[in-house]
């Protein structure tokens, strides 16, 4: 009998459970895709921010030591100590090898510049015009653009394109067995240089590739491949510093201990959570003498980014739980009221609150379960688009979100009926059957 009175309830009041099911279902889709995008989003939003350039910096550890006796600093000033460019790719070889967006190591030099705006006399011997440059000192910074690299069996590229997106090259990039440069736009309007064009470098001749524009001191340097600037610094094989992209997760109080004074299974797990300390702590290891840092401006503003973004995909879902829970209350209300002489009936030939309350809450978590099953559905597909409108690639909703969803959709319900099933139980079957409210 209580099963045909529930099969008969959804029978005969079809519209009234459709519309539950409809609000429960519709709460149920925006919790799916906000849950999915907050459980995703911290890969996707760290791999957007990569656009914001190097999160790490790796340099010589001399740099990090501070000798001082007494009132004396003996550490030596200026850039005396200096890392091998033999060792970059073993940057691909630490554990978190695959979240390494790029890296891009850097030489500076200081050099001497000649631009061409002075009348070239006319050179006998060679039979042409040689150029009279009037000299500019100028910084020279030497990098990787895009440099193919092997490491084991693994062969990849990475640098300066990878490393820093903004950068903006007005012509084209050098190549990295070249010897051509980019120049400043600012250094290159003063000097009066465009694409195209050939300056003197410590009296070599180099070939203008094109002007570039990065909002930073790049704009009044000039920019070559790494091999340059070792021959002009006379440093073979030396690098300066490593600029490092990776994709981390934003720093918690667990990252920010000391791994040493960790015990073995919390150094395990701190080792293996991609967090800007823990990738640090790798290209330390790979890279000998060196030490790696995170650029903080940039790891803090991805972690705000990131809890920003994460707290407005909860208010989200909290205000579509919420809307959906009201919609339930004002349907559940309705039906109870429509349904009050057949309430009246049951309690006359005998139905207790506990089995009238049995009957309505078991209809309310069926229509849970079908609406959250189908917001699921819904929310899982809602994901995947806004995956790829706004990332570029779909978001993955795992069947573990499904109990979720499915408890919330129940507790929605609940919460929302309650009232009206509180008040219907205690209806007098007396004033209910003569049809009073």
């Amino acid at each position: 009998m209580f099963v045909r009175l529930v099969y008969e309830s959804f029978r005969r009041q079809t519209r009234r459970k459709l519309l539950v099911a409809v609000a429960v279902t519709l709460g149920a889709t925006v919790s799916t895709a906000m849950l999915a995008i907050a459980t995703d989003v911290g890969d996707k939003i760290s791999r957007e921010l990569r656009s914001y350039g190097a999160n790490l910096v790796v340099t010589p550890e001399e740099d990090s030591l501070d000798v001082q006796i007494g009132s004396v600093n003996l550490k030596p000033a200026g850039d005396g100590a200096y890392l091998s460019e033999a060792d970059l790719p073993k940057i691909k070889g630490i554990f978190w090898r695959n979240n390494i967006v790029g890296f891009a190591p850097t030489l500076s030099a200081d050099v001497e510049v000649r631009d061409s705006r002075a009348e070239a006399p006319f050179d006998f011997a060679q039979g042409r015009s040689a150029p009279q440059f009037s000299p500019h000192n100028a910084t020279l910074v030497g990098t990787y653009f895009s440099r193919a690299l092997r490491f084991g069996a693994q062969t990849f590229t990475s640098g300066a394109r990878a490393t820093f997106p903004w950068w903006r090259v007005n012509g084209t990039w050098p190549g990295d067995d070249s010897e051509d440069v980019v120049v400043g736009e600012k250094l290159a309007a003063s000097l009066a240089i465009s694409s195209g064009s050939e300056i003197t470098i410590n009296g070599k001749p180099h070939r203008v590739s094109g002007t570039l524009s990065t909002g930073g001191v790049e704009d009044s340097q000039i920019v070559a491949p790494l091999a340059v600037a070792q021959t002009l610094a006379n440093k073979p094989g030396a690098v300066r510093r490593i600029f490092v992209s990776a994709v981390t997760k934003p720093e918690d109080a667990f990252a920010r201990r000391n791994p040493d004074s960790l015990n073995p299974a919390d150094r395990d797990r701190w080792y293996c959570s991609p967090y800007p300390q823990a990738i640090a702590y790798q290209l330390q290891e790979v890279i000998p003498h060196s030490h790696a840092e995170q650029i903080r401006q940039v790891a803090q503003n991805e972690g705000n980014v990131l809890s920003r973004i994460k707290g407005l995909m909860l208010l989200i879902t909290l205000a579509a739980l919420f809307t959906s829970g009201l919609a339930v209350s004002a349907a559940m209300a309705t039906a109870m009221l429509e349904r009050r002489t057949e309430v009246g009936l049951m309690k006359a030939l005998g139905a207790g609150q506990f089995s009238l309350s049995a009957i309505f809450i078991t209809e309310a978590v069926l229509l849970a379960c079908l609406g959250g099953l189908v917001g699921y559905v819904a929310g899982a597909f809602l994901a995947r688009e806004l995956g790829r409108a706004i990332f570029g690639s779909s978001l993955v909703v795992g069947p573990m979100l499904l109990p979720v969803v499915l408890t919330l959709a129940v507790i929605v319900t609940f919460v929302g009926s309650a009232s009206a099933i509180r008040h219907a139980v205690k209806y007098d079957p007396v004033v209910a059957l003569r049809g009073e409210a």
